[in-house]
């Protein structure tokens, strides 16, 4: 991974509740996972996790197959794609196998795809904080993205994805919590959790 800003979008999960793959939800003339790339800070360098469902995000976005094995340029974003081909381990296996098939670790922000990013000068709160942990919290509520510094992630290599502990809350939950710094923030974005059609829709409205 290069020193710029690094974003990992999670989107690797079944979307059983929502009924599509959530990055392929419409937005404003685009998918919602490409609009989440957009959000990120200019420059970044961004990271997509998927899992179940990775063939339907190839077919809609070509250039996501090919960012599979060279990064892709967005706009001012620099893509790169990892498929997890166990998936049926969760969320943690899906950042697992981004995290390993990266050249080189460096701290990261993660966000799953179901939490909209907010805006860049919230972001760059989080980037100047140094920690293990970095959360974002609005109203005494914590949120995503969470930035994990580059020695938390060679941690997290360490776990078998199996493992009954192979979750990011509980792993942040044993850490010391000096190791851990909350930023708060103004956008109550970071606490969404768009995993249904009718979530969906009243976040288009309120978005609108």
């Amino acid at each position: 991974m290069t020193t710029n800003p690094i974003l990992i979008i999670l989107a690797g999960g079944k979307s059983e509740r929502m009924g599509t793959p959530k990055g392929l939800l419409p937005y404003k003339n685009t998918y919602w996972i490409l609009e989440q790339i957009n959000r990120f800070v200019k420059n970044g360098t961004v990271f997509i996790g998927l899992g179940y469902d990775y063939q339907s995000y190839f077919e809609a976005i070509p250039w996501f197959q090919k960012a599979t094995e060279h990064p892709q340029k967005y706009h001012d974003k620099n893509v790169s794609v990892v498929v997890n081909h166990q998936p049926k381990y969760g969320l943690f296996s899906t950042l697992h196998s981004v995290l390993k098939g990266s050249a080189s670790i460096n701290e990261v922000l993660i966000l799953p795809i179901d939490v909209p990013l907010f805006s860049s000068s919230e972001i760059n709160k989080i980037l100047r904080i140094k920690n293990q942990v970095v959360m974002p919290v609005f109203k005494n509520k914590k949120g995503h993205p969470v930035k994990l510094s580059a020695q938390f992630c060679e941690k997290l290599l360490k776990i078998d994805v199996s493992d009954e502990n192979a979750r990011l809350d509980v792993q942040i939950n044993q850490l010391n919590k000096a190791t851990i710094s909350l930023v708060e923030v103004d956008d109550s974005s970071i606490l969404k959790n768009l995993n249904t059609q009718k979530e969906w829709d009243e976040f288009l409205l309120l978005d609108s």
